[in-house]
């Protein structure tokens, strides 16, 4: 199967174009429950995105023309989209004169209502013509093959196609107890105003105990990204990652070669070339050496106490390679720790199989990390966006290197 979080960020943006409500907390419920759920036929990944993208019966009959065009191929939808006045206000016989029907339908005839939707789903997902449609076997094939391969080992063409997929992965941002509580029936706090505003209908005896529990609100997330030379391939991949984290969870993005830049106000501004030519433009280290620990150390300087630090999911993406003495590592991660909720470590060196953190800026690092993961291919990078949202309570470090 396609890549879970593309496929969750494909339908649900061409839903949302075509009139339909998916919200990014709408697609990242899709994912969650393709992930749990792990489908095993194109019917049972119908019902799961009906089930968590649709909110009401009119839009049933949009999620099923648009479903079936998805996962068929059947139009370039940034191209129909931009010639049709009413975006999914279409029926079959556009679909079949907007595109040859599909390879191994020979015999539906032009005018069959079968080629663009259908009123079941059985009739949309039938596998055995899913399965001789080549123009979906060949992208399904391209992603699945993509995600399990190391970006060092990628072309530049299919590390575009990543770049693509990464910048559409759905982000979910990780929660923190505000001090504001509200009601609820599985609270474990008593909330003493309301049971006794409610007793005063039962004589003054609190006969039912109301319960209350904290709001969640998001926490901040903040990424620093090492784009020295042993990192290259890797880096050029997680600026769209950060692009994407700074635009939907606020998050602040860094990076660092010999020295720390903060990139978060170039990086989520205009189109996304514009802020990666203004993200090469304001840094000149790039491809350069490692000073890993004296980055860190300004981080923790100009951005600890009082800033951005404090309370954060602070996600470091490194190989641990460092020039200087391994000391300021340890001096910097001491500090870190102290101020971050939660430390997140991604070494795409790690997704060797006899990995062991034995470069000197790594092993003095890791004592102070929670979760150490590799990052190292499009999987892996759904990983990581699964440790950021996780990072509730702490972790222990033993949890996550094996």
């Amino acid at each position: 199967m396609a890549d879970l979080a593309a496929i969750a960020a494909s339908l649900g943006e061409v839903l949302h174009r075509s009139g339909i409500p998916a919200t990014p907390e709408r697609q990242a419920r899709f994912a969650a429950s393709v992930v749990d759920i792990a489908p095993g036929t194109l019917d049972e990944l119908y019902w799961i995105g009906r089930i968590t993208l649709v909110s009401d019966r009119e839009q049933i009959e949009i999620y099923d023309k648009v479903f079936n065009q998805v996962f068929r191929g059947i139009i370039n939808f940034d191209e129909y989209l931009r010639k049709s006045q009413k975006p999914v206000s279409m029926n079959s016989k556009h679909a079949d004169e907007s595109q040859p029907a599909a390879t191994g339908s020979g015999d539906r005839k032009e005018g069959d209502d079968s080629a663009g939707s259908s009123a079941t789903p059985g009739e949309l997902l039938d596998e055995s013509e899913a399965g001789e449609d080549p123009s979906i076997l060949a992208a399904v094939s391209e992603i699945e093959l993509l995600r399990e391969r190391s970006f060092a080992e990628c072309s530049q063409d299919e590390l575009n196609l990543i770049a693509a997929l990464v910048a559409k992965l759905p982000l979910v941002p990780p929660r923190r107890a505000s001090r504001r509580s509200a009601r609820s029936n599985h609270g474990n706090e008593l909330d003493m105003r309301t049971t006794l505003r409610k007793s005063r209908a039962t004589g003054g005896d609190p006969i039912l105990l109301e319960m209350k529990k904290p709001k969640l609100r998001p926490r901040r997330v903040v990424l620093i990204a090492d784009v020295s030379g042993s990192m290259e391939p890797y880096a050029r991949v997680y600026m769209h990652l950060m692009r994407g984290a700074v635009l939907a969870l606020h998050a602040e993005a860094f990076v660092f070669a010999t020295r720390l830049t903060r990139l978060t106000r170039f990086i989520g501004q205009g189109k996304p070339d514009q802020a990666y030519k203004k993200v090469a433009e304001n840094t000149p280290d790039w491809s350069g050496g490692t000073r890993i620990g004296k980055a860190l150390l300004a981080f923790v300087r100009d951005h600890g106490q009082r800033g951005v630090a404090r309370g954060a999911v602070v996600v470091i993406v490194s190989d641990g390679w460092e020039i200087d003495d391994p000391l300021y590592i340890e001096q910097a991660m001491s500090r870190l720790s102290r101020l971050a909720h939660h430390i997140i470590w991604v070494n795409p060196r790690k997704a060797s199989s006899n990995y062991e953190p034995l470069v000197r800026g790594m092993s003095a690092a890791l004592p102070y990390v929670d979760t150490f993961v590799s990052g190292h291919s499009l999987r892996a990078i759904q990983e990581v966006l699964d440790a950021i949202h996780r990072a509730t309570d702490s972790t222990s470090i033993h949890r996550h290197v094996a």
